[in-house]
């Protein structure tokens, strides 16, 4: 009964195609980040094939930039991989985030809306929720295939003219993944209520400050999961 019912309340802004319209914006930090690890990935000495079946399979920029970094430091298969996962738990709470906006469906979907929620996508779920008490599965479906696409293709484009870009560092490719992830917060940043903004900037100081101060005991992909876990929590207990 719940789910006729969300059909009846679809309407023109919750389709597949209204889902692509709203990725679109997002596209261009993709394209440029997708790019640039196709480039770093074929420097990394990765062949074309390789680097699309990561795109394919792992589909997390920060990891498989990791990877490749990683890689080239001849690190284990079994610390590769432990990186890789530690680095995606981000992705359990994203999804935690947004499931309840999908409870209306059945395990299979939300099994399939998830395994492809990203940061971007995440970010632009999150707005379009916090206008509406549900989301449905064919807008979410429609945002997570195209942004998974696009990446898909532009990393394969970037691998291919990686071949003829020798140290992609000096054309400041490497920083493509930070600068995306600036740009998503600021516009998170614009979403704030005014007198939020003081309270998420001291989220975001403490998140730092630990950060740094973990990392000089522990392994970084460490202290950044703790800072934040950290940071959220202190966050969620001070915010009235």
């Amino acid at each position: 009964m719940e789910l006729q019912k969300t059909d009846v309340l679809l309407n023109e802004n919750d389709t597949y195609l209204q889902g692509f319209k709203d990725c679109v914006p997002t596209l261009f930090g993709y394209m440029s980040v997708g790019f640039a690890f196709g480039i770093v990935g074929t420097a990394s000495n990765l062949s074309v094939w390789e680097i699309a079946c990561l795109s394919i399979l792992v589909y997390a920029g920060s990891a498989q930039f990791i990877i490749c970094a990683l890689m080239v430091a001849q690190a284990p298969i079994a610390a590769i991989i432990l990186t890789t996962f530690v680095v995606n738990l981000r992705h359990l709470l994203l999804c935690l985030t947004i499931a309840p906006y999908f409870k209306q469906y059945s395990l299979l979907k939300n099994i399939g809306i998830g395994a492809l929620v990203t940061d971007e996508t995440f970010g632009v779920a999150t707005t379009k929720a916090s206008k509406q008490l549900y989301l449905h599965d064919k807008w979410m479906n429609g945002l997570n295939i195209t942004a998974y696409l696009c990446w898909i293709a532009v990393t394969i484009l970037g691998a291919v003219l990686g071949q003829w870009i020798s140290n992609p560092e000096a054309l400041g490719l490497d920083y493509a993944l930070a600068a995306m992830f600036v740009a998503l917060l600021i516009l998170q940043l614009e979403n704030v209520l005014q007198s939020k903004i003081k309270h998420y900037l001291l989220v975001m100081t403490y998140v730092i400050l630990l950060m740094v101060g973990l990392s000089m005991i522990m392994p970084s992909h460490i202290a950044v999961l703790l800072s934040t876990v950290i940071a959220a929590t202190i966050g969620v207990v001070t915010d009235k």
